[in-house]
């Protein structure tokens, strides 16, 4: 459980650094910048830690995809960025990857020699 949680905190790092690189370059502001390299630095770290449990295809799948949709909504609503359906086809398709991506992986067990 404690790997599902940390691959969430890292989707939102992502989406957090993300945002704030967004920020800096509309506003001028390169704090911004150094912001944005802290939270994708401390994503990765916690992606990395996370594939110890995740297979690293889902892990991978869900941080990209899920970042992409966040950055893509909060980009709309905090950045006045347009939205389309051709936009909206995408994510759609994008959540529909994850999906199977997720539910075609499964954990091996070791086999336990009585």
């Amino acid at each position: 459980m404690i790997y599902w949680m940390l691959l969430a905190l890292a989707i939102g790092l992502e989406i957090t650094g993300t945002l704030f690189m967004k920020w800096s370059s509309v506003s001028g502001n390169p704090l911004g910048y150094i912001i944005m390299l802290l939270m994708i630095a401390l994503s990765y770290i916690a992606l990395s830690i996370s594939i110890k449990k995740i297979a690293m295809g889902v892990a991978y799948a869900m941080w990209e995809g899920i970042g992409l949709l966040f950055i893509t909504l909060f980009s709309v609503l905090l950045f006045e960025e347009s939205f389309s359906l051709v936009k909206m086809a995408g994510l759609v398709t994008l959540v529909t990857g994850i999906a199977l991506i997720k539910s075609g992986s499964y954990s091996r067990r070791p086999h336990v020699s009585v």
